[in-house]
């Protein structure tokens, strides 16, 4: 009788620790793809409605002002308020 005492786990042994991989990955997916980016929220700081740069991308949205105008403006702003994401509101990229 040839059991499994007698001859080892055998290749097997891998199995287990492949499952608890794939166990990991999945929920470590599911988890990012739900917007759970841990302390800090979704990748950048929370925006003020009030503040410069979403007041300029609601005239932008609107049409108050052109495309070179914000451009132009969208600068002067990242002098003071560092780099942001450069996507004018309105012409795709991350939401």
């Amino acid at each position: 009788m040839n059991t499994l005492a007698h001859t080892g786990p055998g290749p097997w042994i891998f199995f287990v620790p492949l499952v608890w991989a794939a166990v990991i990955l999945t929920v470590v997916t599911l988890l990012r793809r739900a917007g759970w980016r841990g302390r800090r929220g979704a990748g950048r700081p929370p925006m003020d409605d009030r503040s410069p740069i979403a007041v300029l991308g609601r005239r932008f949205a609107s049409g108050e002002i052109d495309e070179e105008e914000y451009w132009r403006r969208i600068s002067v702003l990242e002098e003071h308020f560092g780099r942001m994401d450069r996507t004018p509101p309105g012409k795709g990229g991350a939401a």
